[in-house]
């Protein structure tokens, strides 16, 4: 009777630390895939910056291209109005000389 009962025992100990292993192991299984869900989230955090930061660093170069063909384009006009300006005074000195030669003609 009494090896019954100690056997009996004996069993529902082992079942006791088979049920402890198998809470133990689902426990380390819960952690594990929290951990994985966590390293998940913080890589697309990270992926998320990269991108955020890949954007802006593209929008800071079409604004720097954006403003060298502004200053480009005014260049090429503060160029032109100088050309036309030089030709405008070109074109009245030769105007001031036509009518100088014009007024000695006269005189003599």
């Amino acid at each position: 009777m009494r090896r019954k009962e100690k056997r009996k025992e004996e069993r529902r100990g082992e079942e006791r630390r088979g049920e402890e292993r198998r809470r133990e192991e689902k426990r380390r299984e819960e952690k594990k895939k929290e951990k994985r869900g966590e390293e998940k989230r913080r890589e697309e955090k990270r992926e998320e910056r990269r991108r955020e930061e890949k954007r802006r660093e593209e929008e800071s170069k079409r604004e720097e291209k954006r403003g060298e063909e502004k200053r480009r384009e005014e260049k090429r006009r503060e160029e032109k109005r100088v050309k036309e300006k030089r030709s405008e005074d070109k074109r009245r000195e030769e105007s001031k000389r036509e009518e100088k030669r014009g007024e000695r003609r006269e005189k003599e």
